[in-house]
C-alpha cells in the first residue's frame, strides 16, 4: 500500500510538472499562429492516443461510446471546451501572457466551486465563502489596478472548470474520453492542415524543427493524462489534488525568470488574495473533511 502511494505520488508530480513546463514548449513555435499549433496537437494527439488506447487494451471502452448518444453529446460539448482552452493557452503562452494562465490555473479550484454553486445549487460552508470571497477581491484588485478585464485567466478557469463538471456527468475513463473528443474535432483540423499545405501558407513541412515540435504536441498532451490516470488510481483525489498547484506555480516561475514578464505588485496583491483563498480552501477540503471522517 505504501509502495502503491509513493508511486502515484511519483506520477502525480510528474504528472503536473509536464503541464507546468508546457509554456516553453509552446513559446518554441514562435510566431506561429495558435489556431495552426492548435490543428496540429488535436490531430497528432489523436493518433498517440489511439496508440495508447490499443496498448492499454482500453479499445472496447472507446468503442462502448458510440452505443450511447448521451455520452456522445456530453462529450461534444467538452471537446469543444477543451479546443477554447487549448487555443486560448497557446495564444497567450506567445503573446506574453503566462502570468496570466498561472493565474487562470490556480483560481480554477475555487472556479469548481462557484460552478458547483449555481448549477447542482450546493451550499458553501463559512470557510468556503471566505476562500471564494477572497479570490473576487484578487480578481477585482487586478481590474481596478490594470484597468482591465483578466479575460484570459478567467476564459481558462472557466472552461477547464465547466470541461471538468461535464466530464463528470459521463463515465467515461479520462484517456478514453480525450481519445473520443480530439476524434470529434480532428476531421476539422485535418481539412485546416491540408488547405495550408496546398495553399503553402502554414509552417508544417517549411521547417524541421517547428516539423518536431507539431509532431511531439501529441505526445506532450497525452503523456501527463497517462500519468495523471495512473496516479488518480493509486491515491485519493485529495492527495492528487494539492499536486495540481505545481503546475501554474511552474508558469509563474517560468513566466518572471525564463521570459522576463513583469510581476508587479498588483500581481503581487492579485496573487495573494487568490493564493490565500486556495490555503482556505484547501484547510477545508481536507483537514476540516478528514476531521468530520473521524469523528463519524
Amino acid at each position: 500500500m505504501k509502495n502503491q502511494s509513493v508511486i502515484g505520488g511519483l506520477f502525480a508530480f510528474s504528472a503536473f510538472l509536464l503541464w507546468g513546463l508546457l509554456p516553453v514548449y509552446w513559446k518554441a513555435f514562435g510566431k506561429t499562429a495558435a489556431i495552426e499549433v492548435l490543428a496540429h496537437r488535436i490531430f497528432w494527439s489523436l493518433i498517440f492516443l489511439i496508440l495508447i488506447v490499443l496498448i492499454l487494451k482500453k479499445w472496447n471502452e472507446f468503442i462502448l461510446i458510440f452505443k450511447n448518444r448521451r455520452t456522445i453529446l456530453v462529450l461534444t460539448g467538452t471537446s469543444f471546451l477543451i479546443c477554447i482552452n487549448w487555443l486560448t493557452f497557446i495564444w497567450a503562452i506567445n503573446a506574453n501572457h503566462i502570468v496570466e494562465t498561472s493565474l487562470g490555473y490556480f483560481i480554477n479550484p475555487l472556479m469548481n466551486v462557484v460552478l458547483g454553486v449555481v448549477l447542482l445549487k450546493e451550499r458553501l460552508n463559512r470557510l468556503q465563502t471566505i476562500a471564494v470571497l477572497l479570490s473576487v477581491i484578487g480578481v477585482l484588485t487586478s481590474i481596478i489596478k490594470f484597468g482591465e478585464f483578466p479575460w484570459i485567466a478567467l476564459l481558462l478557469s472557466l472552461t477547464l472548470a465547466s470541461y471538468g463538471f461535464l466530464r463528470k456527468v459521463v463515465k467515461v475513463e479520462s484517456l478514453v474520453g480525450l481519445t473520443f473528443e480530439t476524434l470529434l474535432v480532428a476531421p476539422i483540423a485535418l481539412v485546416y492542415i491540408l488547405n495550408n499545405l496546398m495553399t503553402q501558407q502554414g509552417a508544417f513541412l517549411q521547417n524541421h524543427q517547428l516539423d518536431l515540435l507539431f509532431l511531439g504536441a501529441g505526445i506532450v498532451t497525452a503523456t501527463p493524462l497517462v500519468w495523471f490516470a495512473s496516479a488518480a488510481r493509486k491515491l485519493n483525489l485529495s492527495t492528487v489534488g494539492f499536486f495540481q498547484y505545481l503546475a501554474p506555480s511552474c508558469h509563474l516561475f517560468i513566466a518572471i525568470y525564463i521570459y522576463n514578464e513583469p510581476f508587479t505588485q498588483t500581481h503581487l496583491y492579485t496573487f495573494g488574495f487568490i493564493w490565500l483563498a486556495l490555503i482556505i480552501y484547501s484547510y477545508d477540503s481536507l483537514v476540516l473533511r478528514t476531521y468530520k471522517q473521524w469523528n463519524q
